[in-house]
C-alpha cells in the first residue's frame, strides 16, 4: 500500500501493454465503477426472467428491479433498470437519510410471497402480510413498504427474507451504498466516484470504486422451480418444493455475470437482466475502493493479483485503532474470504513496486526525476510519474523483451514490459528499432482477479469462466471513461 494521494490526469500520450495474467485476452472497452439508482424513495418489483451465461445457457431466475411505473435517477452515469435484474438495483443513499423501499410482488403465483431484509438497519414496515423475518408482499401483486435511516456509511447487502434457501438462490439480492454525510476535508471526488471518501475519515479517501457481488447458481434448482411455475400458471398454487441440499452450483458469478461477460460494459444491451460488470481499471498510484459483498450460499475466496488490499470496514463498521479511533486498523489481505451476507470495503493500489525495473521506461539524460517521499515514492504531483517507486527509477529491464513478430499484439499486450514511454528516446531492444513501440495507446498491465477456488473459475465446469475478471493498469495519461 502507498501513503501518497493520487491525482487524475487526461491527455494524449500512449502506452504499451504487457499481460501479467498468463493469458492473452482481447480487451473490450469495458469499465465498471459502481452504477446504481439514487434517491431516498425506491419502488422495486420482484419478478422472473432469464439470465444468460457465456456457454449460451439461459437460466430461469428471479430478481428485483425497478417498477416500470417509476423513473429512477441514476449514478454516477445514466443507465437502465429493468423489472428484473441480477443482482438487484444498487441503491445509493446518503448517511442520515430516511430511506423508503416499496416492494411489489410480480413473481409467478407458484413462487408465493416475497420480501426484503436490510441487515444492519432498524427497519419499520407498512402494509404487507406477516412473514417469518419481516412483512412480506403477498403473491398476486401485493406490496409492502420498508423504511429505515441510513445510519452507517459503507457497503451493505439486501436480500429476500422469504424461503431464503430458494429465493436468494433464484437471484433475489442486491447491494446498498451509503455515502458519508460529511466527507473529510482534503479528499477530492473523482468524476465517476460516488463520493470523495468511503467514510467520515480522512484515511478513506479514494480515486475510483468498484463493486464485486460474488454469488453462485445451481441450475438444477432453477430448472425445478421453472417446472413447478409452468405447472401452475394461475393461482392459488402449492408452494414450490425445491431440493436445495446437497448443493451443487455449476455457475459462479461476479455482479450476476461470468467471465468473460463480466468484462463487457455495464448496461450492455446483450445482458438485459445483468446490467453490472466487474472490470476494474486504474492509473498507477490511484486508490481503488473495492466494495465486496458475499451474496451466495458458499464462501468465495476473492483473490486479486498485483498487490494486497487494506480492509477499511466490514458490514459498514470502520476498522480503526482502539487507541486514537482515527488510524486504520484493518488487515492487509491478498485474498478476501467473501462470507455469505458479509460486506467489506477495501482500498487497493498499484505502483509497480517490486517489478525491479523502471516501468515508465525513463532513460539517463532524459530529464526525468524521482524525488522520494518518506515511503519511497515520487512526491511531485505535477509529474507524469507521480507515485513512481524511486528505487527502480532508470533501472533497466532485467530480461530481453520478446520478439514482436512472434507475440500477438493486442490491446492487452504490446510487445514490451513497460507501462509507458515517458522519455523522448524510445526503448531499443534486441529485436525492435527505436521509436516503433507505441503500438497501442490504451493498453496497460493486466492482472487476473478471480476466485481462489479453482472450480469457481469455470462456467458449467468449463475453463475459463466463473468468478474471474481482469484489473487493467492504464497509462497515467489515458482518460478512463467509465461510461463506455
Amino acid at each position: 500500500m502507498t501513503p501518497f494521494t493520487s491525482k487524475r490526469r487526461a491527455s494524449r500520450a500512449g502506452i504499451l501493454a504487457v499481460c501479467a495474467s498468463f493469458a492473452l485476452l482481447p480487451l473490450r472497452p469495458a469499465r465498471a465503477a459502481v452504477p446504481g439508482i439514487t434517491g431516498t424513495s425506491f419502488s422495486l418489483v420482484a419478478s422472473a426472467d432469464y439470465t444468460t451465461q457465456p456457454d449460451g445457457a439461459a437460466i430461469y431466475s428471479w430478481g428485483y428491479g425497478c417498477d416500470p411505473a417509476t423513473t429512477p435517477a441514476f449514478a454516477p452515469f445514466p443507465g437502465t433498470c429493468p423489472q428484473m435484474q441480477l443482482p438487484g438495483p444498487t441503491l445509493i443513499v446518503t448517511e442520515g437519510q430516511l430511506v423508503t423501499v416499496t416492494l411489489r410482488n410480480g413473481l409467478p403465483p407458484a413462487a408465493g410471497n416475497t420480501s426484503i431484509v436490510f441487515p444492519g438497519f432498524q427497519v419499520t414496515t407498512t402494509g404487507g402480510v406477516a412473514g417469518l423475518l419481516t412483512q412480506e408482499a403477498a403473491s398476486g401483486g401485493g406490496t409492502v413498504t420498508y423504511s429505515f435511516t441510513a445510519t452507517s456509511p459503507g457497503t451493505h447487502a439486501y436480500h429476500s427474507g422469504t424461503q431464503a434457501d430458494l429465493q436468494i438462490e433464484m437471484g433475489l439480492f442486491g447491494a446498498i451504498v451509503v455515502l458519508p454525510a460529511s466527507p473529510p476535508a482534503g479528499c477530492v471526488k473523482g468524476r465517476f466516484s460516488l463520493a470523495a471518501a468511503a467514510f467520515d475519515n480522512a484515511a478513506t479517501c479514494y480515486d475510483r470504486e468498484y463493486m464485486f457481488q460474488l454469488s453462485e447458481m445451481d441450475s438444477r434448482i432453477h430448472d425445478a422451480a421453472l417446472a413447478q411455475v409452468q405447472a401452475c400458471p394461475v393461482g392459488p398454487c402449492p408452494a414450490i418444493v425445491a431440493v436445495t441440499e446437497p448443493y451443487h452450483p455449476n455457475y459462479f458469478l461476479l455482479n450476476g455475470r461470468s467471465m468473460p461477460d463480466d468484462m463487457d460494459t455495464s448496461y450492455a444491451p446483450g445482458y438485459a437482466h445483468q446490467p453490472y460488470n466487474a472490470n476494474p481499471h486504474m492509473h498507477p498510484g490511484e486508490k481503488i475502493l473495492m466494495r465486496i459483498v458475499g451474496q451466495g450460499r458458499w464462501q468465495h475466496p476473492f483473490h486479486f493479483h498485483g498487490n494486497h488490499a487494506r480492509v477499511l470496514a466490514r458490514d459498514g463498521n470502520l476498522l480503526v485503532s482502539a487507541i486514537d479511533q482515527v488510524s486504520l486498523a484493518g488487515p492487509l489481505l491478498f485474498t478476501t474470504p467473501t462470507v455469505s451476507g458479509q460486506t467489506q470495503d477495501q482500498i487497493f493500489t498499484w505502483t509497480g513496486k517490486g517489478l525491479n525495473w523502471d516501468v515508465y521506461n525513463h532513460h539517463a539524460g532524459d530529464g526525468s526525476t524521482c524525488t522520494p517521499d518518506a515511503a519511497g515514492y515520487h512526491s511531485v504531483p505535477t509529474d507524469p510519474n507521480y507515485g513512481e517507486w524511486c528505487a527502480d527509477h532508470l533501472k533497466p529491464i532485467p530480461v530481453a523483451p520478446p520478439d514482436p513478430t512472434i507475440v500477438a499484439i493486442g490491446q492487452w499486450y504490446g510487445g514490451t514490459p513497460y507501462l509507458g514511454i515517458q522519455s523522448t528516446g524510445a526503448f531499443t531492444g534486441t529485436n525492435e528499432p527505436p521509436g516503433t513501440l507505441n503500438q497501442n495507446p490504451q493498453a496497460g498491465y493486466a492482472y487476473m482477479w478471480h476466485s481462489h477456488n479453482e472450480r469457481e473459475i469455470t462456467t458449467n465446469d468449463v475453463f475459463p469462466g466463473g468468478i474471474m475478471s481482469m484489473l487493467l493498469i492504464d497509462p497515467p495519461s489515458w482518460f478512463i471513461d467509465e461510461t463506455l
